[in-house]
């Protein structure tokens, strides 16, 4: 029996006697062939003892062969790739080597070039096989972040770089141990070991030490390929397999604790981080981001004094009386006559106040005495009121003062925005960029509208319905497609969603049925970490939020529920906020009123986010919520004219239910 800690709390138990007292080789127990190389200068010139080789020759003699007729090789080689490359390709091509195990090279050091000389020779990933290892002895020491290490496959041959310490090698050949019969097997077509293997992995037990951190440890993601009875290709999903075989020993309850939403809103804030900044773009594609950097005024506005009134410029000390009219100046004209006491120049709104002059009385304000050229012409006025000093003139600088703060960083730039922006002749000012949204829907269920259909399958709703609320929040989204229930196939389009992307919405998945795989899926393949999987909120409480890095990149993930109502309500509540935060909104939080319930509602055991119409009727001071009718979760009929999400309570021995008149809080998600 060999066991292997995968984690804290959980062990990996094989049984090796079921195959037949051999772990490794041919059916009929021929010879099994596997290369040791120690890779590091100082061994192969004899300065320093190989520690790490002989402890691995002694391992893989005591857990592997096991005394059946075997040819186990030993080399050391220096830290040179090419001298590498040449030992892997003698043991994999000429030596047919089964199984090639390397140590050292594997680290930062300048020579360390392991893993670039199995690069060059492998012609298969064996990406599980790194992950395992990396997973375990990150569990062991934080230092195993900077391990490079490489496995995959060569022909028949599978390559393994371990670590050059010797505590680190033997550590990590026993994270792999356990997958290493069945995947020799399967590069050599020893179909009848296969199907031993997994009659065996059928009555392997996951042995539980505690309550597991994750759903992973119930699922996971190695997929193994090989032929069937009847000679046809056939996909193994070897441990969800075990997990069909034994359905009714999955788990009852969710490993994920229950957060509360004063919680879980927080934590999405805090991972949201705020993006980098698009320099200089036009103000003419500004409309809906974010400042980055306050804006003041290169020059003042008006440049100039400037009439507010269609009327008269005068010296307000010449009082009521008559007025000959000099001149007439219109909105972008100027006049170089000066105005002297007793005269007037009639103006426009908008135009240069002439010199001279102090005030403007309005048009109505006069009446006519004399004209000319058949009243073509004024010649005299009479002003009817008296006149102050400053009257209907804006001075320079009146609404825009030069280098006055027009906008402030954080302000977000809707139309009067923009207006003011080109009002004080600013057309280029830096934005935070706003984050991509791919929308990724998961199921066997799902195809896409349009297509055919086969018993049991469904048109994808969830992502038409995102992609457009992206859209009329005013970000920009992507259609991700559609993931199956394979682990496999949800990890590539993750993975690749997440590389176009900023955040990643998905849908379905989950729960807790048995082919609900997001979870471990985020967690152990793609190494994200998973903040919350469980919010104690109606709809919508197996939603779960992660975050990770890819390709270097910090990423965000929000797995929501597959019910249309709870997708689209999880949206509004989680991912809108996070969009806003990471655009540089400073609130990026729902907007909250008072509104008075106009019905009556029992309340449940969980806080309920319920779809509702704001209405004003009358005089009245605050808004009627109306519902949108039977709140249940795959009903997209109650988001249909839902334009605020009512926040009621949990069901308490004191509050069961609330009447028609209640005044509750409302979340808008629409316009009122």
């Amino acid at each position: 029996m060999v066991s292997v800690t995968l984690k804290r709390d959980w062990s990996v138990n094989i049984n090796m006697a079921d195959t037949g007292g051999k772990t490794l080789g041919n059916e009929n127990g021929g010879l099994l062939a596997i290369g040791v190389l120690t890779v590091s200068d100082s061994c192969y010139a004899g300065k320093n003892e190989d520690k790490s080789g002989p402890c691995l020759v002694t391992l893989v003699k005591k857990e592997i062969i096991r005394g059946q007729p075997s040819k186990l090789l030993h080399q050391v080689a220096p830290d040179e790739k090419d001298h590498i490359k040449e030992q892997l390709l003698q043991w994999s091509d000429v030596d047919n080597c089964q199984l090639i195990l390397t140590t050292g090279g594997t680290g930062f050091g300048l020579r360390d070039v392991t893993p670039e000389a199995t690069k060059e020779v492998i012609t298969k990933d064996a990406n599980g096989l790194t992950h395992v290892m990396t997973s375990g002895s990150l569990a062991v020491t934080k230092f195993a972040m900077l391990s490079r290490a490489v496995c995959g496959i060569r022909n028949r041959t599978l390559i393994v770089n371990l670590p050059g310490s010797p505590k680190a090698a033997q550590e990590c050949f026993g994270f792999i141990l356990p997958a290493l019969p069945h995947a020799l097997d399967l590069l050599g077509d020893n179909l009848q070991l296969v199907k031993r293997i997994h009659e065996g992995m059928q009555g392997t037990a996951l042995v539980k030490g505690s309550q597991p951190t994750s759903a992973a440890s119930t699922v996971g993601t190695h997929i193994c390929a090989h032929k069937a009875d009847d000679g046809t290709s056939k996909e193994i999903e070897a441990k969800k397999l075990r997990y069909y075989e034994h359905i009714a020993e999955r788990d009852r309850k969710s490993p994920y604790p229950m957060m509360s939403m004063n919680e879980a809103i927080p934590l999405v804030l805090k991972h949201s981080h705020v993006l980098g900044v698009l320099d200089k773009i036009s103000v003419s594609d500004a409309l809906g981001m974010t400042l980055a950097e306050d804006v003041v005024a290169p020059e003042p506005h008006p440049p100039f004094p400037a009439s507010i009134k269609d009327g008269y410029a005068v010296i307000a000390a010449d009082g009521i009386g008559d007025r000959m009219v000099k001149d007439y100046v219109t909105a972008g004209n100027m006049v170089s006559k000066s105005l002297e006491p007793g005269y007037c120049i009639r103006i426009t709104t908008g135009a240069p106040v002439p010199q001279g002059a102090d005030a403007v009385v309005q048009v109505e304000d006069t009446e006519l005495i004399e004209s000319a050229d058949m009243g073509r012409k004024e010649v005299k006025i009479r002003v009817l009121q008296s006149v102050k000093v400053g009257q209907d003139i804006r001075s320079v600088g009146f609404d825009i003062p030069r280098g006055g703060r027009i906008l402030s960083q954080g302000d977000v730039l809707g139309p009067a925005e923009l207006g003011l922006l080109s009002t004080a002749g600013v057309t280029k000012v830096n934005v935070y960029r706003k984050p991509v949204v791919s929308v990724l829907s998961t199921g066997n269920e799902i195809v896409n509208p349009g297509q055919a259909r086969k018993p049991g399958q469904i048109y994808d709703t969830n992502k038409t319905t995102l992609l457009a609320a992206i859209k009329s929040e005013g970000f920009v989204g992507k259609d991700a497609g559609i993931a199956t229930d394979r682990p496999n196939d949800l990890y590539t389009k993750l993975r690749e969603a997440a590389k176009s992307s900023d955040i990643v919405i998905t849908t379905g998945g989950v729960s807790m049925g048995e082919l609900d795989i997001l979870k471990p899926v985020l967690e152990e393949s793609l190494g994200a970490t998973i903040h919350f999987g469980r919010v104690n909120m109606k709809p919508g409480k197996p939603t779960t939020f992660a975050s990770g890095k890819i390709g270097g990149v910090h990423k965000l993930f929000f797995a929501l529920p597959g019910n249309p109502v709870s997708a689209l309500v999880t949206f509004y509540l989680f991912v809108l906020p996070a969009l806003k935060k990471m655009s540089g909104f400073p609130d990026p939080n729902l907007r909250k009123i008072k509104a008075k319930l106009g019905f009556s509602v029992n309340l449940d055991p969980r806080p309920e986010y319920h779809r509702a119409m704001l209405q004003w009727h009358g005089n009245e001071n605050l808004p009627v919520a109306h519902s949108t009718g039977s709140q249940c979760s795959s009903r997209l009929l109650s988001m249909r004219s839902a334009n605020a999400l009512l926040v009621l309570p949990a069901r308490s021995d004191h509050l069961t239910s609330m009447e028609q008149g209640f005044i509750v809080e409302a979340l808008l998600i629409g316009n009122l």
